[in-house]
């Protein structure tokens, strides 16, 4: 009696194919499971087969979209078609679409994928821990002035979901908004400094201790001449209204604005690199705009390529103490060339030696790179800002270009050492990618944050005292609590702050006592600023999923703000109250309390 088998298979396979540049991109699935009886002959027809197919050359890497129909016809598999392929990825298809191939299959049963493919990337970030002061008295990091988190968080709550947690740096929710903190009256000191004590908005058993720095101001008629090139992501990843198009469109904001004494330059890159446009004088606007308007997307993304060769545009058009910064607009999708973070960082980081800054303009979805845009920024001693809509790119390169363009200090440091007398343990919210050595505090080869004309940062701890009952974390079994007097039993923690000038390379330091009488015991009687920032704070924790805000609520949050909205000359506040009430309805832990709370009444 000749044996056979049976052979019950589901084929599930997802091919990139290769099209034309100028097709659209083609998505189909189909999803089958197929049973039949496999014979001898079926083997040897599978053996002969697979003979041919090493005998033959393999296919040509552009395949057309007709083909690959034709052969689905007859297919089991579920295939995906796009429009970039490697040819490997040809020969996988074609050998899973031959054996699982049996008649009868309709094309009925194709069907659109049921959701976009999402590819963006975000640093992994855990929030900073309680510390006890009696083991760890020093808390050191770098300022930050970037806002890309706010924008981006702001986009995932406009288009109907929560953000992903490692999108929400709470430091950029924070430094969103400016405070209206007290401008410094002498420019030999580049900022003013202020602080606020009150009780903690979550938790009535703790302080939150509020420190603002306040750059001066330049106005924008008063900033010096300005050599900006602008590095152009063309590959066709950005081929989408909300990526190209919205890049050129918030371009021709900037170079308005522009006069004859600034240089404007323009590559692109994708594939490769090109200049489309020499340094160009500021006032020649319809060449500029020419240059912008004729930009097309297609190909794939050699960032690296671009950026070595926007360096060398900004160093020959450079202008001595003047502005000079190359400006990166990009999904930060790189897929050619150079694509590791570090190697990426370690170029940059050399280049900047030039006193060329790099500062990040960052586009799009889907395959938004948002941990490489931050990275480069940091370490070309620029700034990241994520523009969503014509509105922020106003925001960001228009009414607050001074601070965008003009660097006032560089490799600006936070310490902060606690009393360990008075304080129990300390949380830092936020900078969690920010944070040094101790030891990197007094060493001025360690590269740190910037800030620009008129900026403002702003930096929250919470902090447990001594006996007031918000401590968390208990004490070490063998180790003596015992105190040396130090005869500063007034001081809660002492604060330094370094910074250098932006051509120097010594760095100064400025310091002050911070006095347990300066608590204020009702936060209603604190400034709004340190209020707004709280909830701010606050509403950044939330959307990280809450390991340290208690039960408090959207609705929280939003009475917090609310009282403390200020000067709101451009919304900003206003938009805020409306982006946490959307957080509250996507919530599924609001739904809950809401059901609990309906179920009580």
């Amino acid at each position: 009696m000749k044996r056979v088998s049976t052979l019950t298979m589901t084929m599930v396979l997802v091919v990139m194919i290769g099209c034309s540049p100028t097709e659209p991109q083609v998505q189909v699935e189909t999803e089958v499971t197929a049973s039949r009886t496999v014979t001898p002959e079926d083997k040897n027809r599978q053996l002969a087969n697979k003979e041919n197919d090493e005998a033959k050359p393999a296919e040509p890497y552009q395949i057309k979209k007709q083909i690959i129909e034709e052969q689905l016809r007859s297919s089991t598999a579920k295939v995906e078609l796009n429009d970039a392929i490697a040819p490997e990825s040809v020969v996988a298809m074609e050998y899973a679409m031959g054996a699982a191939s049996s008649p009868g299959i309709s094309l009925d049963n194709i069907r659109l994928p049921s959701e976009p493919l999402n590819r963006e990337n975000y640093a992994i970030i855990d929030d900073n821990p309680v510390k006890r002061v009696i083991e760890q008295p020093v808390s050191t990091f770098s300022i930050d002035v970037d806002t890309g988190s706010y924008a981006n968080v702001r986009r995932f709550l406009k288009a109907g979901s929560l953000p992903v947690q490692d999108a929400v740096r709470a430091e950029e929710l924070i430094n969103y908004f400016s405070y209206d903190y007290p401008l410094p009256t002498d420019r030999r000191a580049p900022f003013s400094l202020i602080r606020e004590i009150a009780p903690t908005p979550w938790n009535s058993d703790t302080y939150l201790l509020h420190i603002g720095i306040q750059g001066y101001e330049v106005p924008p008629e008063q900033l010096p001449a300005a050599n900006l090139v602008f590095l152009v992501d063309v590959s066709g990843s950005m081929q989408s209204a909300n990526k190209l198009g919205l890049l050129k469109s918030s371009l021709k904001l900037l170079t308005n604005h522009m006069d004859r004494n600034d240089r404007i330059s323009l590559v692109v890159y994708a594939g490769g690199t090109g200049v489309v446009l020499q340094p160009t004088p500021g006032d020649q606007k319809a060449v500029i705009d020419g240059a912008i308007d004729q930009l097309t997307a297609g190909g794939r993304t050699n960032g690296a390529a671009g950026i070595r060769l926007a360096y060398a545009m900004a160093e020959q058009g450079y202008i001595p103490n003047g502005i000079n910064r190359v400006l990166l607009a990009t999904d930060g999708d790189f897929n050619v060339g150079t694509t590791d973070i570090e190697q990426l960082k370690d170029l940059i980081e050399e280049k900047r030696k030039t006193g060329i800054s790099l500062s990040t303009l960052g586009f799009g979805t889907g395959n938004y790179n948002d941990h490489l845009m931050e990275q480069l920024a940091d370490t070309g001693n620029g700034n990241y800002a994520y523009i969503d809509t014509l509105s922020e790119a106003q925001k960001v390169l228009v009414d607050e270009i001074s601070s965008t363009l003009l660097t006032i200090a560089k490799d600006v440091k936070i310490q902060i050492e606690f009393n360990p007398a008075l304080v129990d343990e300390y949380r830092l919210i936020g900078y969690e990618n920010r944070l040094l050595n101790r030891e990197d505090f007094n060493n001025d080869q360690i590269d740190a944050g910037e800030i620009g004309a008129g900026h403002s940062v702003t930096a929250l701890y919470e902090i447990a005292l001594k006996g007031e009952g918000g401590s968390k974390v208990d004490p070490l079994r063998y180790q003596t609590q015992e105190l040396v007097k130090t005869g500063k039993d007034s001081e809660l923690a002492f604060l330094r702050l370094r910074y250098k000038q932006p051509q120097a390379s010594i760095s100064q330091l400025l310091e002050w006592p911070i006095k347990r009488q300066e608590i204020v015991s009702n936060i209603n009687k604190t400034s709004d600023a340190f209020r707004f920032s709280a909830a701010v704070a606050l509403f950044a924790q939330q959307l990280r999923g809450g390991k340290y805000t208690g039960q408090t609520s959207y609705d929280d949050t939003l009475a917090l703000a609310s009282g403390a909205r200020g000067q709101d000359s451009f919304g900003y506040h206003g938009e805020f109250l409306t982006l946490v009430n959307l957080a509250k309805s996507l919530s599924s832990k609001s739904h809950v309390q809401a059901m609990v709370e309906e179920n009580h009444q």
